[in-house]
């Protein structure tokens, strides 16, 4: 079994696992009681910010906290696989922290956005779950390979914004509400949208393959990893949509 998603690389856990009892092998099912645990306890970490930076306390802290601790958290999940029952959850809490930091400054600025990218979000999830699980799209390998170049270009993008907003010169596809910054803002979500396909596709073969239990931990967390990403580019796009009335 090929890796789908970038995180995931099935030669780096070895082919299938040979464990008797079943109750140590992956499923779908645990993986998805697993994302469930990471999601709420995301929605408990954010709600803590939001409440901080509406009630007039400073979250910037918890903020900076959530992006650098969530990126330290991701990459020990990535390299250590092993690690995620515990690094998937700590993932998922400081990300908590930077979403809700980040939301409520949206819906300062915005009223009524963070729902509906809420919203949009968790639909677009169970709309590609639709396509996967009936077979209107199929995950190929040409298709694989396709999100994965297209999610490396993005990556590749935002990493030169990053650096040239250093020397003060901005990416205006990035923040700007024309119409060529709406349109890549609707490619950027169309393709974290694409990259859930891979995340479903990977759940079900590994579960096929019996990958330890850990791995539930793992696939879950890439599967957050894909929604956080899809949420934050819904927000932008809705932010700048909202900017040109």
């Amino acid at each position: 079994m090929r890796g789908s998603n970038p995180l995931f690389n099935s030669q780096r856990f070895g082919t299938r696992a040979h464990v008797v009892d079943e109750s140590a092998v992956m499923t779908i099912q645990g993986t998805m009681n697993k994302t469930i645990i990471m999601l709420f306890l995301t929605f408990l970490a954010a709600t803590f910010t939001w409440e901080q930076y509406f009630s007039g306390n400073q979250s910037s802290g918890l903020l900076m906290l959530g992006v650098f601790g969530g990126l330290i958290a991701a990459m020990a999940t990535i390299f250590k696989p092993n690690w995620s029952p515990i690094s998937a959850p700590v993932y998922a809490i400081l990300e908590g922290l930077f979403l809700g930091g980040i939301s409520a400054l949206y819906a300062h600025m915005y009223q009524g956005i963070v729902m509906q990218a809420v919203g949009l979000t968790f639909g677009v999830m169970f709309v590609m779950l639709f396509l996967y699980r009936s077979g209107t799209i199929k995950v190929t390998e040409k298709l694989r390979s396709g999100i994965i170049a297209a999610t490396g270009a993005i990556a590749l993008f935002y990493f030169v914004s990053i650096i040239l907003s250093f020397f003060g010169i901005g990416m205006p596809l990035l923040h700007s509400n024309g119409l060529f910054g709406i349109g890549f803002s609707l490619v950027v979500v169309g393709v974290a949208a694409f990259n859930l396909l891979l995340d479903f596709d990977f759940i079900e073969h590994a579960s096929r393959e019996g990958m330890p239990k850990y791995m539930e931990w793992y696939a879950g967390f890439g599967l957050m990893v894909t929604l956080i990403w899809l949420y934050l580019e819904i927000l932008r796009l809705l932010a700048k949509l909202q900017s040109r009335d």
